[in-house]
């Protein structure tokens, strides 16, 4: 049984569309995928929901259903609560079967300093705004996402004004930022997480990461590991990867080794056989 948790933006980036869906891909596969979905949480019930908090009150009793153990995989912020909610079940004794993380940051500090230091004076601009409402709305992440490269946020929109109405990749470029550009908020305690914790003083890298007092290790998970990560990505850099004992290194963008052309011979197939070997 393969789990897929994502966070910051609806999952549906991983079944995007029909053709470009890793989760229809496993389940063509043979695999039995299941795609978390974390809703969207209310301001005054979940505000103080950490990223802690969303394994230990969400992702733990959702496993805890399941007649067999999980095989994780997570993509970005996903593949972080992926190491933690194992790390928590390995330490309550049931293990996971396996995790695989695709561009899943770890090591905070091997981004780039000059990248952290706007995002935090855009959460430092922020933060009242997001204290007031209970919630951190996903622009706020969005736009130090954005200011890694503005000329080619804004090239993209230019090339779409070139493509031809109502073919395929009209509408695929309508999807992709459609899901890109309408998630759901975090939770106040996971964004102040997301900023200070981990953009800010690198808690999962340095090992100060806890979940009711279990130490979050990927290091010293008993199960299968896996990690892909791409040498070109620079949302997450191939650097910030958890440690892992089997790893796929590929040369495509962020979302474009999710989506992409390349995806399914890339990345789909090559997590598809590592799901195989863990009995998925």
């Amino acid at each position: 049984m393969v789990l897929v948790p994502s966070l910051i933006n609806p999952p549906n980036v991983l079944d995007l569309t029909e053709q470009r869906s890793l989760l229809r891909f496993l389940l063509r596969e043979g695999h039995d995928a299941y795609l978390v979905d974390w809703g969207a949480p209310d301001a005054a019930k979940d505000r103080e929901s950490d990223l802690a908090g969303h394994i230990e009150a969400l992702l733990l009793p959702l496993l805890a259903t399941l007649d067999r153990p999980p095989l994780l995989v997570g993509y970005c912020l996903g593949g972080t609560l992926s190491i933690g909610a194992a790390a928590r079940l390995q330490a309550l004794g049931r293990p996971a079967a396996g995790v695989a993380t695709i561009a899943a940051p770890w090591d905070f500090a091997e981004y780039d300093e000059t990248f952290r230091g706007k995002l935090a004076e855009t959460w430092a601009q922020a933060k009242p705004g997001c204290e007031s409402l209970g919630l951190v709305p996903m622009e706020v992440f969005q736009t130090g996402f954005w200011a890694l490269d503005p000329e080619r946020t804004i090239a993209k929109y230019a090339n779409f004004g070139e493509v031809e109405e109502g073919t395929p990749a009209y509408h695929g470029f309508i999807a992709l930022e459609d899901w890109a550009n309408e998630g759901a908020p975090l939770t106040l305690s996971a964004g102040r997480d997301l900023a200070e914790g981990c953009y800010g003083t690198n808690i999962t890298g340095t090992g100060r990461w806890t979940i009711q007092g279990t130490v979050v290790d990927p290091g010293k998970l008993d199960c299968p590991t896996l990690a892909i990560a791409s040498t070109s990505d620079r949302i997450v850099p191939a650097a910030t990867t958890p440690p892992s004992r089997e790893r796929i290194d590929l040369t495509l963008g962020h979302v474009g080794m999710m989506i992409g052309g390349r995806a399914e011979a890339s990345l789909w197939r090559g997590l598809s056989d590592w799901l195989s070997r863990c009995g998925g």
